[in-house]
């Protein structure tokens, strides 16, 4: 037993990280989740496949993409949703059906399923996941009588495991990558500076001559002289002028 089973409200605090954090879900042996758990019915495909096709044709927001049979004789259903819940964001939804025969002789269909949202961030709220419950929900209930769990498909299916590995390998190549990697690259917008026409002026002013002598040439020498009395430790002495005595004289 785990103790992380007594958590309360772990499944919940689960899905919300798995919501914040992934924009892509599929179906798997041994989920996270029990609604991702790969489908098995004791069907034809060609009856399973009609009732998903059907499904796809009458729900609003589900749009068939494609119908297509692949190497090893799996059945690729491509769906495109349009989710209320993300403001009409599209999200790519595939089913991939198998169908072997048990050593009864009856039919044994397997689904597969995956789904990815078509948005920037990380996480896409759990729709991916939703659109996939929704569906195998619905078949759930369409062929409750004929679902197999695991331990009744390890009885009749004559190579249980070699079958499950093929089907998975043949599931996971039908993906699409991109050409760079898979990974989705922002544009980037290119900025043009223009060069500032501003220029540099330099102001002249005229000079103005009193007493046939130039103010400039005046000022010039005279901050010439204060700077030269500065660098020789002295100050320059105000000008004085001769002090002149006046002596009276006394008449007796």
């Amino acid at each position: 037993m785990n103790l992380l089973d007594f958590i309360p409200f772990r499944n919940e605090m689960q899905k919300a990280y798995h919501g914040l954090t992934d924009n892509a879900n599929h179906t798997s042996e041994h989920p996270v989740f029990d609604e991702l758990k790969v489908r098995r019915y004791s069907a034809p495909m060609s009856e399973v496949s009609a009732f998903i096709t059907d499904k796809i044709d009458r729900w609003v927001g589900w749009n068939l993409k494609n119908e297509k049979t692949a190497i090893g004789g799996m059945m690729i259903i491509r769906a495109e949703i349009f989710s209320f819940a993300l403001l009409g964001t599209k999200i790519d939804v595939t089913f991939g059906l198998s169908e072997e025969t048990d050593r009864h002789g009856h039919p044994i269909t397997t689904i597969n399923a995956k789904a990815e949202t078509n948005i920037d961030s990380k996480g896409d709220l759990g729709e991916s996941r939703r659109v996939i419950r929704m569906l195998l929900g619905a078949m759930d209930f369409e062929y409750r009588k004929a679902i197999l769990k695991d331990d009744e498909y390890l009885f009749l299916s004559l190579d249980p495991k070699g079958s499950t590995q093929a089907l998975q390998e043949l599931f996971d190549g039908s993906k699409n990558h991109n050409k760079s990697g898979g990974v989705r690259k922002k544009s980037t917008s290119i900025e043009f500076k223009k060069k500032s026409s501003e220029k540099q002026t330099i102001e002249l002013k005229p000079a103005t001559k009193t007493n046939g002598t130039n103010r400039n040439t005046v000022s010039s020498e005279a901050t010439n002289g204060s700077a030269a009395s500065k660098d020789n430790g002295t100050t320059p002495s105000p000008s004085s002028k001769p002090k002149v005595t006046v002596i009276k004289l006394k008449k007796s």
